[in-house]
């Protein structure tokens, strides 16, 4: 009967180890909206697959298409784009500038990009990083492009504050 007792628990502790070990690093997606069927993708970790050099522009490897700027909330943004068709099933590289308003000091806590419609049904919602600590305005991320592709689809930008407020704005892709 001891010898019973000391394999099972031998079995569970070898057990738990794994399902503690397999937890490590594991980094959570923002959840979506409630109702939505938007998919949430921090894109952390993930290989751009391309070099960033220091002192170099939003573009990784070719022409910077500029997307417009507007007021977003309580911010103004800038958007651009790398050159290149907006192709469905793959990834637009995005970088979008943002700045408090004249007289504001409002902070930006997240950015978030997705490419189709404003309501982001069969989008991925993309959470988007300051690359450069050198350029502490400037979000990056690759916007995944959904297939099929909704016509009439926008670059999206929802911008949250420091305060919980979020505020979302769409740009032209001028493909």
């Amino acid at each position: 009967m001891y010898r019973k007792m000391l394999l099972i628990a031998a079995l569970s502790w070898n057990a738990a180890a794994l399902i503690m070990l397999g937890g490590c690093d594991e980094k959570k997606a923002d959840a979506p909206a409630a109702g939505s069927n938007t998919k949430v993708d921090d894109h952390s970790g993930h290989d751009h697959g391309h070099e960033h050099a220091d002192g170099h522009d939003a573009a990784r490897g070719g022409t910077v298409i500029a997307l417009g700027e507007q007021m977003i909330g309580s911010f103004t943004a800038t958007a651009t784009r790398d050159e290149g068709q907006i192709v469905a099933g793959t990834d637009a590289p995005i970088d979008v500038t943002i700045s408090p308003a004249a007289g504001s000091t409002a902070k930006v806590i997240a950015v978030r990009f997705w490419i189709g419609t404003e309501d982001g049904k069969g989008s991925v919602k993309a959470k988007a990083d300051i690359e450069n600590p050198a350029e502490p305005h400037r979000w990056h991320t690759h916007a995944e492009i959904p297939n099929p592709l909704p016509p009439g689809s926008r670059l999206w930008v929802e911008i949250e504050s420091e305060k919980g407020a979020t505020a979302t704005g769409g740009f032209d892709l001028k493909n």
